[in-house]
């Protein structure tokens, strides 16, 4: 996908369509059998159990009726904290009212789009892991994550089409790593790139996003996926505490490398480029704008206090990576303990 896709009613895709939308990646993906079916009372079967507990339906367990209505949106009640943030930022400020708010709604309908493409990505991911993950409760639990990812696809894809009626392409930096993800035969380099990473980085994103727009529906709707989302990154911390003990200290530092490489290009893929040229903006000018406004380093930090932990934890945070994300202004997160209702759940399930 190579344009901005602008949504009409009634209106399906063309068998032309398809040469822009449809791609096919390669993979030198190794799957394995488990003959040993003993569902052993561990942390990832009580993960397991407590996926099958958790199931919601998009259509039946949302309040779809729930109104925001655009056409009467204002930048101070409902685009308030985005607005603020280009407040010093002069070609924002030349706009005219009725164009800030466009813009708005474009910069949120990137953002969630943005969103919607991970969450395919992870769709794709968790597949993978079904057949590559070593163990039988690994494989069970990884089928939930599968399952939980495709309503995640769903429920993006709604609100998208409901809400804004705009779709944007994915950014090459995201879509970079995930192509990394998919492509790599390592099952653990799956797991640090997706459950501990991009599923980490997304906790921060979803919650900065309940706090920035009134929408009901929204905040119900990604509520529901951070309690999702924080069992994946648990299953992540779980499968790979042990696994990382268990490799040479070269091997550590190839996968610790690679996580810092992921968080790097996660932290550059929040700059809405599509929408800067819509609006005719210098590019890079407005990226070293968006990289100095206080919100917006904020909350670049904030998407990370789920993802430092979680390195740590699994021994990934090690020596030579520390200087790094000193450098990405992100290791204040390393010792952080989130609330998320789910990751205390499992704990004590």
């Amino acid at each position: 996908m190579s344009k901005v896709h602008d949504f009409k009613p009634d209106m399906y895709l063309t068998k032309k369509d398809f040469k822009e939308i449809k791609e096919i990646f390669h993979t030198p993906l190794t799957g394995s059998y488990n003959w040993d079916y003993t569902a052993a009372d561990d942390k990832i079967n009580r993960l397991y159990q407590l996926a099958k507990k958790r199931q919601w339906d998009v259509e039946i367990d949302l309040d779809w009726s729930q109104e925001w209505d655009l056409n009467k949106a204002t930048l101070e009640e409902d685009f308030s904290i985005n607005h603020q943030s280009y407040l010093d930022y002069q070609p924002y400020l030349d706009l005219s009212d009725e164009m800030k708010l466009h813009a708005q709604k474009r910069f949120a309908a990137w953002t969630l789009s943005q969103f919607l493409h991970g969450e395919q990505g992870a769709l794709l991911v968790a597949s993978q892991l079904c057949s590559c993950a070593p163990t039988y409760n690994g494989k069970l639990y990884a089928a939930t994550q599968t399952y939980d990812e495709a309503r995640h696809v769903e429920a993006f894809n709604k609100y998208l089409q409901t809400r804004f009626g705009t779709m944007y392409p994915i950014t090459p930096d995201l879509k970079a790593l995930l192509d990394k993800i998919l492509t790599d035969e390592r099952w653990d380099l799956k797991f640090i790139g997706m459950q501990l990473v991009i599923e980490g980085l997304a906790l921060g994103a979803f919650k900065a996003i309940q706090m920035s727009y009134p929408d009901s529906l929204l905040k119900e709707l990604i509520q529901k996926i951070i309690q999702d989302e924080s069992r994946h990154v648990t299953f992540g911390v779980h499968y790979l505490e042990e696994h990382v003990k268990s490799l040479s200290e070269e091997e550590i530092e190839d996968r610790a490398q690679f996580a810092y490489e992921a968080c790097v290009i996660m932290r550059q893929r929040f700059h809405a480029i599509e929408v800067f040229e819509e609006l005719g903006w210098d590019t890079e000018e407005t990226i070293q704008y968006d990289e100095t406004v206080t919100i917006r380093k904020h909350f670049q930090e904030f998407l990370f206090q789920r993802v430092i932990p979680s390195l740590k934890r699994v021994g990934l945070l090690t020596d030579s990576v520390r200087p790094k994300f000193e450098e990405l202004g992100v290791l204040q997160w390393e010792d952080f303990d989130d609330d998320d209702v789910d990751w205390r759940e499992a704990q004590s399930a």
